[in-house]
This record gives C-alpha cells, structure tokens and sequence, in this order.
C-alpha cells in the first residue's frame, strides 16, 4: 500500500480505493471568449453542466473533500453546486464539498492557494479543471496511482498543434518544468508533449510550493505549473502520465470549442450503442443527453437499448430512457425519461418527456406521428396514440385507440376504447384538476368533450360533438346537442363602406 492509493485484487480485476484524497476544481474563470453572462463552467455539454460532469467524474473517485474554486459568477456556480450534491450518494456518505473564492483572479496558482486551508496537511490532492468536462474516472485512478503519496504526477497529451499551451520540458525521461507559451523560447514552442490541467500532488509538498510562487512572468499570473520546478529543485520526483485520448483533455473556451467537443462526445456515444448492436441511420445525427430541466443535478443521460433496436437520424434522448427489443424510433424524435417496451414504434417527430413521472409505452404500441406524450402517460399493450395526440397523466388500457387530434389529460381509458378525433377531457375546472374515466370496449364520437369528473360506462357510445358532463350508464348512447336550425335565405352582414 502507498500513501493514497490502495490496490486491492478481486477476482480477475484490480479495483482501487483512495485514502485520504482531496479533489480541487477551478472554476473561477470569467470565460472571455464565450460571449455570454453565464458562467463559462455552466455552459451545457450534452445537456449538462461543463462543471457538472467534472464534479460527477471526481465524486466516482469517492475523495474525502472535494474544493471547487469560484470567482466570476461565483453565486451562481455555487447554487448549481448545491442542486447537484442532493443528486450523488456519496457527497452524503463520504465527500465534503466546499467552495472558497479567487477574487481577483491572478493565475492558477492563485487558485488553488485559496484551497489551502481547506486541505489537509497529508494525503494527495488531485487538481482539475471545471472546464474540461470529459476527463474520464480511469484516467484519474491512474493519475492517482502513479502520484502514490510520494511524486508529482502529471497528465499530459501529445497535440499536433500545442499552440497556446504549457510545455513539458523533459531531460531525457526526466520532466525537468512545464513552459507556458507566452514564455516558452522558440526551441520550446517545438514541442508538442504538453501539460492537460491535471496533476496529482502530495499536500506535504504542494502547500510549501504553493507558498513560492511569483508571479515575475509575461502575464503577470501565479503559475500553478511552477511547481514542477520546484519539485525538481527539491528532489521530489516529477512523472508524466501521458494520455493519446485528446478529446478527454480538451476544454472549452468558445463556442466554437464548446459545439466541436458536443459532436466528439456525441459521436462516442453512438459509436458504443452501434457496438452494442444498435441501429443508427445517422451516428453523426444523435444525440443523448442530461434532462432538459434537471441538468442542473449533474447526472448524466442514459440510453439502455434492447437487441434491434432502430433510430432514425435525428433523434434526442434525455434523462434516463430504455428502448425495449424491437424497438422502432422514427426520425427527429425527442424521448426522455420513458420506457419504451418491446416492439413499440414511434413514428417521427413525436415528443416523449416523462420529467420525474416518467412515460411508459407499453409493448406493441404505436406512437405518433407528432404526438406528445407528458409525464404520467402509461400505454399498454398495442394501445394507438396518433397525429396531434397529447396525452398528460393518462392510462391507457391494451387496445385502446386515439388516432387524430386529441387532448387525453388525468385520464383513465379502458380497453379496446375508440376516441375520435378532436376529443378532449377537460380535467381543468380553473383551480383543481378532476378525473376522466372510460371504461371498456366505450366509442367517443369525434369532436366530443368530457367534462371532468365523469365516468363513460363500459360498452358505451358518445355522439359526435357531445359536451358530457355527466356519468354515464355501461351500454349507453349519449348525445348532448344542441337543436339544429337552419333559417333560408339569410344574408350575412355587409361591412360597411
């Protein structure tokens, strides 16, 4: 055992536990070159916060602290921060979160010397950047691993084009500095191994170092990567742990890098549904992301496919979605949070968005097309839900039938039920919200309404355009209209001149 770093054999795998592990998170940035008043670290990838997925990636390593540093926007970072750690077990089993502030901001260094007196005097401190949203949990287990209490670890990328990045200066194996650009000789610009953001550092020596820095450079900051040099100048051992994984090291700083690094991780996402046997029309076209709303909670998106499944290009999956053998999904469809059972067909451009209700679409079942299904929605088996349908907080029994430009709100349906076009149950009185019941094997005329809290008895028929206000007997018709009256030879008003 090393400090820090526990391996433990268990069966065929090698899992690792941390002792003692504190993770700092930058996140005082202004983000310049974003163009936006919102925080740069709050800007969504693939639904959900860049800091978002930083803070869900660290809470994997289950740390014992975790620091995330504020400055710009800070009150809103720190709000986010708050929603989010209600949504991961382990801030309340293990974690502790806390964010101190960087005002004014005056370099990296400076950063994480605001951390300081949140840290132990023991232990390791693993540093990374609120920025850089798709650092991976393996890649930081074995950060970590090479730090071992003892050595400053460093993660570092070769680029084809390092511009306007640290340098790793090595004397032959040996990392001897990292040069930021801005200072870095000509000579030194030529190499392209460079320094990701990310390093794992022991406390007993990160805080001394920390101490040292200065800011006698071309941009005037407190360099955090200056401690390499110090740690060379101490004799601490300085190790590289390179990465051929670019796009896990990338950060955002624009739109332009914020919309290029949503299509490396979207098509990463495809890829591994593809390899799993889903059929995609379109990889390029595909997209799975945090719920629309509660991207805020930092959890991810999650698609779980079944064998054969099918998604046509254009497709957007949010919260978390399971897609049943068989499954069908038409082109430029949205589904979130819903259960899609096996050999169910969605037809394109419908919208399914079960929020924390969830929408079930019951095996067999035919969906849209441009049809809404809201939170609470349950189809059963084989039950038809057509063009312009929308159905709210609604059951909808096996069988059952809505094909055409209808409004299905806190409704029961039974069975076999036919409903015309142009039906509406009206749950809403103006202050609560009331009930509809169908009952089995019932046909609603077209352009009805059910004027809730009714019951439409089994085996029953509803006329066309009936306004019902009243339950009815099973085996009933029931016609509510008004008198026909036709006047001949009326004249319509003339507008006048």
């Amino acid at each position: 055992m090393v400090q820090g770093v526990q391996v433990i054999k268990d069966g065929s795998e090698t899992a690792a536990s941390y002792a003692n592990v504190s993770v700092v998170i930058m996140a005082a940035g202004k983000g310049t070159r974003m163009k936006s008043a919102l925080p740069k670290v709050l800007h969504r990838l693939a639904g959900r916060a860049l800091l978002g997925h930083v803070v869900g990636t660290a809470a994997q390593l289950e740390p014992d602290r975790l620091v995330v540093v504020t400055g710009h926007g800070a009150m809103e970072i720190e709000a986010a921060l708050a929603r989010w750690i209600s949504t991961i077990a382990t801030f309340d089993s293990k974690t502790s979160l806390q964010c101190v502030r960087q005002e004014p901001q005056l370099g990296t260094g400076h950063a994480v010397q605001q951390a300081v007196p949140a840290l132990p005097d023991d232990g390791v401190t693993l540093i990374l950047n609120g920025d850089v949203p798709l650092i991976a949990t393996p890649t930081l287990q074995t950060l970590l691993a090479a730090c071992g209490g003892t050595q400053l670890a460093l993660l570092t990328v070769t680029m084809a084009d390092p511009t306007g990045y640290g340098r790793i200066v090595r004397n032959g194996e040996a990392v001897q500095a990292i040069v930021e650009h801005k200072d870095a000789t000509a000579q030194q610009r030529e190499i392209r191994e460079i320094y990701t953001g990310v390093m794992a550092v022991p406390n007993a020596q990160l805080k001394p170092w920390l101490a040292r820095l200065r800011n006698d450079n071309a941009q005037k900051e407190f360099y955090l990567t200056d401690i390499v040099k110090f740690a060379v100048a101490d004799g601490v051992a300085v190790v590289a742990t390179q990465t051929t994984d670019t796009v896990q090291v990338d950060g955002v700083n624009s739109p332009v890098q914020l919309a290029q690094l949503e299509r490396a991780h979207q098509l990463r996402q495809a890829h591994a549904l593809m390899e799993q046997g889903v059929r995609l029309a379109d990889p390029a076209r595909f997209d799975l992301r945090a719920d629309a709303r509660g991207y805020a909670s930092g959890q991810p998106g999650r698609l779980v496919c079944a064998q054969d499944v099918e998604i046509d290009l254009g497709c957007i999956f949010e919260g978390q979605v399971s897609l049943g053998e068989g499954v069908r999904i038409g082109a430029h469809c949205v589904v979130a949070n819903a259960q899609i059972e096996a050999g169910a067909v969605i037809h394109p451009y419908s919208h399914i968005d079960g929020e924390a209700l969830g929408v079930v679409v019951g095996p067999g079942a035919i969906v849209g097309p441009f049809a809404r299904l809201r939170p609470g929605a349950q189809l059963g088996a084989d039950v038809h839900i057509g063009n312009f349908v929308e159905v709210k907080n609604s059951t909808l029994a096996p069988g059952a039938k809505a094909n055409h430009l209808t409004y299905l709100g806190d409704a029961t349906v039974g069975e076999r039920v036919n409903i015309g076009a142009g039906t509406i149950t009206a749950n809403y009185d103006g202050a609560n919200k009331h009930r509809t019941v169908i009952e089995a094997d019932v046909h609603i005329g077209s352009n009805s309404v059910l004027v809730a809290p009714v019951t439409i008895g089994a085996g029953g028929t509803v006329g066309a355009s009936s306004a019902v206000t009243k339950s009815t007997p099973p085996g009933a018709l029931t016609v509510v209209r008004g008198k026909q009256v036709s006047i001949e030879g009326w004249k319509r008003p003339v507008k006048k001149a």
